[in-house]
């Protein structure tokens, strides 16, 4: 079975990596990067927004998007990519390629997801940091753009890395309405040999796992570059300030 394995990678690696462009479209682990990239860079100014909207004092801004929040997390991925693959077109009028409503579906997918990363990460901090701010004479939104969300989202990096990789996995659903990523080009394989399921597959999962192992480790090793890093300036702002030793002249007899 391992020469079969092999034997598949060599000769259908191109078309598991790039789909079959040039003479298609883009596809393969290429086209799932980018989809999980691009989806990860527009959920979140997306998500600050909404985490904004949900700690502001306005209930008109705050209760619809709430809703929005619980909704979405609250509704399997699959389904939300159904309704945008079939309700979309409906809407408009206009025949949607299937990468821009899986783009769309992730976006607001992950963006609530992060909005309550980014919602967390401004509360953790202490009421002091707004107030200080304030009377350095930041308005409100000057604080949170100066003083507050550069703190909180410094300390989420690794949370975004971990939705990242979360991503990157959440893209195989583009399979139902025919993105062309990775799982799409290992149907194409399976589809051209079809009496080798299970070792087709088998190559696929092992993409994914190093991938997504790949970036675990990494976002593993920057959580503990920051706690470290957070552990001396707190031991830094608490270490006692020792004065120097005053000599005292004495007079000679």
């Amino acid at each position: 079975m391992i020469t079969d394995i092999v034997t598949i990678f060599q000769d259908y690696w191109l078309l598991l990596l790039i789909g079959q462009y040039p003479n298609g479209p883009l596809g393969g682990l290429a086209n799932t990067l980018i989809l999980s990239a691009l989806s990860i860079a527009l959920a979140f100014p997306v998500s600050i927004l909404m985490a904004l909207a949900r700690l502001s004092k306005w209930r008109l801004l705050r209760w619809p998007v709430t809703v929005l929040v619980y909704v979405t997390r609250g509704v399997p991925l699959l389904m939300l990519i159904l309704w945008s693959y079939f309700l979309v077109p409906l809407m408009t009028g206009a025949d949607v390629p299937s990468f821009v409503t899986m783009l769309t579906t992730l976006v607001i997918y992950q963006g609530a997801f992060l909005s309550e990363v980014v919602r967390g990460g401004i509360v953790a901090l202490s009421h002091g940091q707004m107030d200080a701010a304030k009377a350095l004479g930041h308005s409100y939104l000057g604080a949170m753009r100066f003083v507050i969300l550069p703190q909180a989202l410094y300390n989420m990096i690794p949370s975004i890395l971990s939705t990242f990789v979360s991503t990157i996995k959440d893209t195989t659903l583009g399979y139902v309405i025919n993105v062309p990523d990775l799982t799409f080009a290992a149907s194409q394989v399976n589809n051209q040999l079809l009496t080798q399921p299970f070792q087709v597959f088998l190559i696929l999962a092992v993409i994914y796992y190093v991938i997504c192992w790949s970036l675990t480790h990494a976002t593993h090793r920057l959580e503990r570059r920051i706690t470290r890093r957070r552990a001396g300036l707190s031991a830094g702002r608490t270490a006692p300030v020792v004065a120097p030793p005053v000599k005292i002249a004495t007079e000679q007899p």
